[in-house]
């Protein structure tokens, strides 16, 4: 598995020397591309260093135990033998996970949708903070969050909304929420304190650029109409909003938050391209779907991932078995670590098909 490892190197050393090249500082968009290049390949090499150099440890060390009778020398030989050996063991996992095929999107910033599913108006608020625990967590990372659609219920639930959120790795920690999310609690119009079951479906697309999807104007109709809801001055009282309709698909794309009815319209073309975009990587996974029932995060969207039962405090991914007690700080966005134990599971699964092979 690790054959190539050397010649890896080797093309780092090559980025590296380029990069100091005075022909490469005057061509930009290539000095962006080496330095991608070399934060990408900077985790592997310095793993493989640490992991030849911890194999010549123990090669030093049975050399001095097999020509040694100095017992103190022999014991601080057999003590770093003991601790290549670990650190041998620990870096080969590392670079195992180093060398898992890398998911072309997961740098990509995101689209994120979220509908009402069961339960009527309890749905809606619940939808509504899903949203806001999102927004949270993506500003504890300093990302940023642009709406782009929103459907109030009018008691302050969303039946749905859609915003772009853009930062660094953003689809590769976000790809795990797609799925059903469901809360289990005594709704405020309940009055017999009765426990309601309620869902809403989150889809996490990542954004596609104009490379990634060649879209045919002439399969678009375009509508244009007055903004609906709260909005700033003039939002309500001009043509503002933007309605498209993709013949081939049905998609219809609806934006209206801009005051301008041109960046209404690029909003939603962004979207339409996502949306274009997620059917042929659904198209991609379903021929691959064999391979893609051992991992987590399929985005398959009526999977239910997680319960939220308030009366008890918890929180549960039922795709790892994952129960934290602390509702209320994942409410809050504090849901890296249900992100991290989806990404380890999701390792370990591809690191367990990569052994059968």
């Amino acid at each position: 598995m690790f054959e190539n490892l050397d010649d890896i190197v080797i093309h780092y050393e090559e980025v590296m020397a380029e990069l100091g090249s005075p022909e490469v500082a005057d061509n930009q968009d290539r000095f962006r591309k080496l330095m991608k290049e070399q934060a990408d390949l900077l985790p592997l090499v310095e793993t493989y260093t640490a992991y030849k150099n911890a194999k010549t440890a123990q090669t030093d060390a049975l050399e001095i135990l097999d020509t040694e009778s100095d017992n103190d020398l022999r014991e601080m030989a057999k003590e770093e033998l003991a601790d290549a050996k670990k650190k041998e063991e620990e870096l080969e996992q590392s670079l195992k996970l180093l060398l898992l095929p890398k998911d072309p999107n997961d740098d990509k910033n995101i689209m994120l949708e979220i509908r009402a599913g069961a339960g009527g108006d309890e749905a809606a608020l619940f939808a509504a903070e899903l949203y806001r625990m999102y927004i949270h967590y993506a500003e504890s990372l300093g990302w940023k969050i642009e709406m782009l659609s929103l459907n109030e219920n009018g008691i302050g639930g969303f039946k749905e909304v859609v915003a772009m959120i853009s930062g660094k790795g953003a689809y590769s920690k976000m790809k795990y929420e797609s799925g059903v999310h469901r809360v289990q609690r005594v709704p405020e119009t309940e009055s017999g304190g009765r426990i309601h079951t309620s869902t809403a479906s989150v889809a996490v697309m990542p954004e596609a650029e104009e490379v990634d999807v060649q879209i045919n104007m002439s399969d678009i109709r375009v509508d244009v109409m007055r903004a609906s809801g709260n909005g700033g001055q003039s939002v309500n009282t001009t043509d503002s909003a933007v309605r498209l309709t993709h013949y081939p698909t049905g998609i219809v794309i609806y934006a209206q938050t801009e005051k301008s009815q041109l960046q209404n319209k690029e909003k939603a073309m962004t979207l339409l391209r996502t949306k274009l975009y997620e059917i042929e990587l659904e198209k991609q996974q379903s021929a691959e779907s064999a391979a893609r029932k051992s991992q987590i995060g399929t985005g398959d969207r009526s999977e239910k991932i997680r319960t939220y039962n308030f009366p008890q405090g918890r929180v549960t991914d039922h795709r790892i078995n994952l129960t934290l007690y602390k509702l209320d700080k994942i409410m809050n966005g504090d849901i890296q670590e249900i992100i991290d134990a989806c990404i380890a599971a999701d390792q370990s699964a591809k690191l367990s098909k990569l052994n059968e092979g």
